[in-house]
């Protein structure tokens, strides 16, 4: 016996399944297309086909809470079953600059303390104290975390 962790590409959601050896499983194949953002109306993102320049639209919580880090003329990769839009990859880092942060106080140079940062794309984030506002910084777009200066 085997035990599987699934998860629904549509919802989300995760099953704990058991298989025995003998059992077959499909293999579902997505097709991967690098599309280029191009605009945001009405909850929905409009996005172009790097190759084909066809326009597709998805809807905006296919990334979820990477929502914010999506920048106008950015590549993302989208991955499709069937031609519905299933996932969607934003580059690992995004650059973007720290409007909103607390000065740098002396003596506070500890290795491994951070100070709240707001970004231009109105996320928080925790940034080192040497990080000054009006900086370019690279964060990490799948945890969500300051990453390096840029």
């Amino acid at each position: 016996m085997r035990r599987l962790n699934l998860k629904n590409l549509r919802t989300g959601s995760k099953l704990n399944e058991r298989f025995r050896s003998a059992d077959k499983v499909e293999r579902v194949r997505l097709e991967q297309k690098d599309q280029q953002f191009l605009y945001e109306s009405d909850g929905m993102l409009v996005f172009m086909d790097v190759e084909t320049f066809e326009q597709v639209e998805l809807p905006s919580d296919l990334l979820g809470s990477r929502r914010p880090f999506l920048q106008d003329g950015m590549t993302i990769a989208v991955e499709f079953y069937d031609e519905e839009a299933i996932n969607a990859t934003l580059p690992q880092k995004v650059t973007c600059i720290v409007i909103e942060t607390e000065p740098v106080v002396k003596g506070q140079t500890a290795a491994n303390s951070f100070k709240p940062a707001i970004l231009d794309n109105g996320m928080k984030v925790m940034v080192p104290p040497f990080i000054d506002q009006e900086e370019k910084i690279n964060v990490n777009t799948e945890t969500l975390e300051y990453s390096e200066r840029a």
